[in-house]
This record gives structure tokens, C-alpha cells and sequence, in this order.
């Protein structure tokens, strides 16, 4: 049997940004010095005349984005997650935000997988920071395959849009004729006991969860929500009232992630059993990517555990 292609998103992300400029010559890429890590040089390389190296400054680098974007220009900032929502908030939020411009932001290294970098660069509020901005769409790819689509539906959206990407390498799952849509989530394992809502570099862990769960006979339904503003809410009730119990799973703080915006929905419209697996109110520290994802519950045996708790209650 042959071994699963595992390739992190961030190299995903250099790659689909030379594709789109290859097709598209409005398409402009920039950068805060960190280029190699982001894989933005990919597109540098190919197209040096359409890259901007703006420095250590990722809020300047936004503002020279939003004008760029007013010339008619499709601008993907990049950054990682920490710098790119974080550091740069206050811009992003007035300069590209408000004037709800055709902005788009590339976002690496997000959550605790960033490893041995530490908690200072362990971005777990980046969902939480865009999703407050009006108008902003907010999404994480989970795999190469995705991310090639991602991109592509990011360009082809006229307004701004926030995509994380990972370090690590996770599994490729999708195939290639993989259909992408913004705000409309996938069923990549189909169950009735249980639905496992999860997106970015869990879902494969998701995956392997529902194979434990199905050896322990419960049918878990898993369901990758690529896009966590706008939510699929057609695709979360229908798991609500199909399932009645469901999980969330991010790589991303409990507070203000996937796991509020699915709770948020669910208890206006049709309460339900919820449990939502992240980061708990916690900052993150240095390790190997994997140690930090099984210490901090995001692994497949954790999911399987507290989806079989949940199926248990009454």
C-alpha cells in the first residue's frame, strides 16, 4: 500500500499563487520578510515586477495593499497568522475592512503546529480577530488540493478574504476534481451518532477519529467547514438534526473559533449537544509540532475519546 502524500498548506499556498498569476495579471503578491516561510517567493521568482517585499512591517504592508487594490489590482498579503491578524489588526480592520476593499490575506504558520517557535508565534485567536471584522470572509484549508482551490475562489470574491495556512505537513485527501465553494462546507465521512465539525490540518485527524469510532460501533459523520465566516448553516443544522449531538475541532482557541460560531447558530435556532475541542484558555510553548497536537488533545484517539463521552449522555 502506498504511503499518503503529506504536504504542509503554506507550500500549497506558494504554488497556487504562481498558478493564479499565471492566468491572472492583476495579481500581486506581498511580503514582511518572510518570504521563504511563507513560500511567497514561488511567485516572486516567476514574477518579480508583481512582488513587494514591504520588510518587518506588517502593518504598512496592508495599508500598501489596500491601495494597491484600489488601482485595480488583486493584492494577497502574506504574513504569518500571528503577524498577519495580530500585529496588523488595527489596518486590516480600518484600511481594508471598513472600506471593504479586494484585499486578501494569506496567513501561515497558524496555531500551536507552528512548534518549536513558541507560544509568541502559536497563533490561536486569528479566527476570532477576523470573524469580528465586518464583511470579512474567514477560511482554513485543510489540504494541497484545497488550498489551490481556496485560492483560486479567494481571487474570483470581490471583497476581503482571510485564509490560514499551515507548517505542517498533514495528509492530501481530496481529490483532484475536488469541488470548492466559500460557505459551503463538505461531508467527508458520512455517520448518524455523531458529527465531527472540523477544519484546516484536523480534519485528516477527524477522519481517523470516525474509523475508532466505527471499529467501537458509532456511526460519526465528519464534516470539514473550510470556511468559518460566512458558516455553512444549512450544512450544521442539518448534522444537528440528523446526528443530535455534535464536535468541533479546531487548531484555534475555543473562544471565538469554529466552536463559537457553530454553538452561536445551533443555540438560536436548534439547540443541541455540543463539545468543542481546541485550544482551551491557554497559551501555547515550544515542542514538535506533533508532541503539541497530541498534548493538547488535537489527535484522533482524544476526538474518538470525547466523541464516545458525548454519544454516552442522555
Amino acid at each position: 500500500m502506498s504511503e499518503v502524500k503529506k504536504i504542509a498548506t503554506r507550500d500549497s499556498y506558494g504554488r497556487a499563487l504562481k498558478e493564479l498569476g499565471e492566468n491572472h495579471e492583476d495579481v500581486v503578491v506581498l511580503d514582511a520578510d518572510l518570504g521563504n516561510a511563507t513560500k511567497t517567493l514561488i511567485f516572486q521568482k516567476a514574477f518579480p515586477e508583481r512582488y513587494f517585499e514591504c520588510g518587518i512591517a506588517e502593518a504598512n504592508m496592508v495599508t500598501v495593499a489596500a491601495g494597491l487594490s484600489t488601482m485595480g489590482l488583486v493584492p494577497f498579503a502574506s504574513s504569518f497568522a500571528m503577524f498577519a491578524a495580530g500585529r496588523a489588526f488595527e489596518q486590516v480592520r480600518n484600511s481594508i475592512g471598513y472600506p471593504h476593499l479586494n484585499v486578501k490575506i494569506g496567513a501561515t504558520h497558524g496555531g500551536i503546529s507552528v512548534g518549536e517557535d513558541g507560544a509568541s508565534h502559536q497563533c490561536c485567536e486569528d479566527f476570532a480577530l477576523m470573524r469580528s471584522i465586518p464583511g470579512m470572509t474567514v477560511m482554513c484549508a485543510s489540504d494541497d488540493v484545497e488550498v489551490k482551490a481556496m485560492v483560486k475562489a479567494a481571487y474570483e470574491l470581490d471583497g476581503p478574504v482571510y485564509m490560514r495556512f499551515s507548517r505542517f505537513a498533514t495528509p492530501v485527501y481530496h481529490a483532484e476534481d475536488y469541488s470548492f465553494e466559500i460557505g459551503k462546507g463538505e461531508t467527508v465521512v458520512d455517520g448518524s451518532d455523531i458529527a465531527i465539525i472540523a477544519n484546516g490540518i484536523l480534519v485528516p485527524e477527524a477522519i481517523e477519529a470516525a474509523k475508532l469510532l466505527r471499529a467501537d460501533g458509532i456511526s460519526a459523520r465528519v464534516i470539514n467547514m473550510h470556511t468559518i465566516k460566512p458558516l455553512d448553516d444549512e450544512l450544521v443544522l442539518k448534522a444537528a438534526a440528523e446526528c443530535g449531538r455534535i464536535i468541533t475541532l479546531e487548531e484555534h482557541s475555543i473562544i471565538g473559533g469554529l466552536g463559537e460560531a457553530v454553538c452561536s447558530l445551533l443555540s438560536e435556532k436548534l439547540p443541541t449537544l455540543v463539545k468543542r475541542i481546541g485550544i482551551d484558555d491557554r497559551f501555547g510553548h515550544s515542542g514538535p509540532a506533533g508532541v503539541l497536537l497530541k498534548e493538547f488533545g488535537l489527535c484522533a484517539d482524544n476526538i474518538s475519546a470525547q466523541a464516545k463521552r458525548l454519544v454516552e449522555r442522555q
